[in-house]
């Protein structure tokens, strides 16, 4: 076994819940510690039991590394409903937010370079970088950039990114942060951000002479042969068939495309957040250099990073509050994020992961350096979540020895059940709400016209075909019907439905009850927290356009 300097792991990208893939992870990892000579067949055996349980999963694919070798890379299912396609190995998904720790590696290799330093002022490398206010601005450091630590609320300014292809650009992101108010003080809590990741991008760009793009597959993804993996989506789709993302219509699930990159126009963002599409193959390659501390090749005789910077990355800077669930048998006594990854203890070892949620497709990374241990699941479908790793827990029971006398099984079931059976209730009532208003009249021109807010920029409410629309400026994506809820409060419909997200205008009033403002909220529970309409703060600045 390794010597271990490093620390420890929670959940991941942007859902906070536990996801399917995450949970077939358990039972793999913990099949593997059993037997270290565990082979294909007895993962395809346990890949069989999950399938069997879950009722909506299109396809996904698995790797698992262990003792510095490969031993299982295989896709199962489908990359489309509607092509069939099967899945294999060398499948390109979305890894979304998986894709921070490339860019936390990449500035760790510029920082082996000696061109930077961890603890260097962002302004430095990026004058026009703006916080909140003057002391963070001018303290605000690169590590900053990486640990979910500014002040701000989760999420702010996602509304920039999510949903894709809005018309932000780098520079709209470098000084929209001023405009936040921070929830708590710098430096004190974790609170998951995209946007600094995007900044962590540019500085890259800035100091590694390439866009980061370039840098990524020039010297992460070429060195290591990750020949399936592309730093972008564009990239992606212009060199093979990739896993098509599926959301749940309600009925089944069906085929969503991300927007068509214009080829004729320039990339106005960067994807050091959660830009990258990998195939299972490649990130079992990305799993072995992690566990080899930055060492890669045939006899381990190349360095990506240093294993200074290795364990610079998997030690912890913000700590996570996490209260230990009573009824759990699996012990956590600590868990934080490094740079670019979660850390945990989980019953004595050290565990390092990530996952990544983009609509329809996610993904899940988890290392257990100790046991040499690597284990990556993709997939393309909305709501293969916990179901699907509950089983694992059977696995979990028997190699522990906890004898929790859960039947994790019939567990598993259960939950599907209640899911199925809850639905969205906040929507539900809040579109039966709308129903039963149909007849009541509104005067459109009180709230038609031009408003808009510091970061976002414009949104337009107009008429079209005798009722509002809402239309964002520069989220062309977010347009969709507004009907009368109550009051002064219209529900929004977006066209977009690719998530959850149908969201709350809330208008307040002049003298002469025409609308000079608007405050949002989502509407649903399950919303993606990077929808922060909750951070809009719009003011009419032109009447009747």
């Amino acid at each position: 076994m390794k010597n271990i300097k490093r620390v420890y792991t929670i959940k991941s990208r942007a859902k906070y819940f536990i996801t399917a893939t995450f949970m077939v992870l358990i039972a793999l990892m913990f099949s593997v510690r059993a037997n270290a000579q565990i082979n294909t067949k007895q993962i395809d055996s346990i890949v069989d039991k999950v399938i069997g349980t879950l009722d909506n999963t299109v396809g996904f694919a698995i790797g698992v590394v262990k003792d510095g070798q490969i031993v299982h890379v295989k896709g199962y299912g489908v990359n489309s409903v509607d092509s069939k396609e099967a899945v294999t190995a060398d499948t390109p998904f979305g890894i979304a937010s998986n894709s921070k720790a490339f860019t936390s590696a990449a500035l760790a290799i510029l920082v082996d370079q000696g061109k930077i330093n961890w603890e260097d002022k962002v302004i430095d490398y990026i004058p026009e970088f703006k916080m909140y206010n003057d002391y963070v601005t001018n303290n605000f450091n690169i590590q900053d950039l990486l640990t979910h630590r500014s002040g701000l609320g989760l999420g702010a300014g996602d509304l920039m990114i999510f949903p894709d292809g809005s018309n932000f650009t780098i520079d709209d992101v470098l000084t929209s942060f001023q405009y936040f108010e921070p929830t708590t003080a710098f430096r004190t809590q974790f609170d998951y951000d995209n946007l600094l990741y995007l900044v962590a991008g540019e500085l890259t760009a800035r100091v590694g002479g390439k866009t980061w793009e370039e840098f990524v597959d020039e010297e992460i993804l070429e060195p290591l042969q990750m020949n399936h993996s592309y730093p972008s989506y564009s990239t992606a789709l212009k060199n093979g068939k990739l896993a098509v993302a599926h959301a749940f219509d309600g009925k089944s699930l069906k085929a969503i495309q991300n927007p068509k990159p214009d080829s004729n126009t320039k990339q106005m963002m960067n994807g050091a957040a959660g830009g990258i599409w990998a195939s299972a193959n490649d990130m079992c390659k990305w799993m072995l250099v992690q566990l080899n501390e930055g060492k890669y090749g045939s006899n381990l005789d190349e360095t990506l990073f240093s294993e200074r910077q290795q364990q610079e990355m998997w030690s912890m800077h913000t700590p996570i509050n996490r209260q230990q669930d009573p009824r759990s048998p699996f012990k956590v006594h600590f868990s934080g994020y490094g740079l670019g990854w979660f850390l945990s203890d989980f019953n004595g070892f050290l565990k390092v992961e990530h996952s990544g949620l983009i609509a329809g497709m996610s993904s899940e990374v988890t290392l257990i350096p100790e046991l040499e241990l690597g284990i990556v699941v993709l997939n393309n479908s909305e709501g293969a979540d916990f179901l699907n790793g509950l089983m694992g827990f059977i696995l979990l029971d028997e190699y522990l020895q906890l004898e929790t006398g859960v039947n994790w099984l019939e567990m598993a079931k259960g939950m599907q059940q209640q899911r199925q059976e809850m639905g969205d209730p906040d929507s539900e009532k809040v579109w039966a709400v709308v129903e039963s208003n149909n007849d009541v009249k509104i005067r459109k021109d009180s709230y038609i016209g031009i408003y808009e807010d510091d970061w976002f920029g414009r949104v337009e409410i107009f008429e079209k075909n005798g009722d509002l629309w809402f239309k964002s400026h520069k989220s062309p994506r977010l347009n969709g019907k507004m009907s009368f809820y109550k009051g002064n409060t219209f529900a929004i419909k977006w066209e977009y439905q690719d998530m959850k997200a149908d969201a709350f205008a809330i208008f307040s009033l002049d003298e002469n009850g025409k609308a000079q403002h608007i405050k949002m909220k989502g509407i649903s529970r399950f919303i993606d927290f990077s929808f922060d309409f909750q951070d809009l703060d719009l003011n009419r600045v032109v009447v009747n356009p």
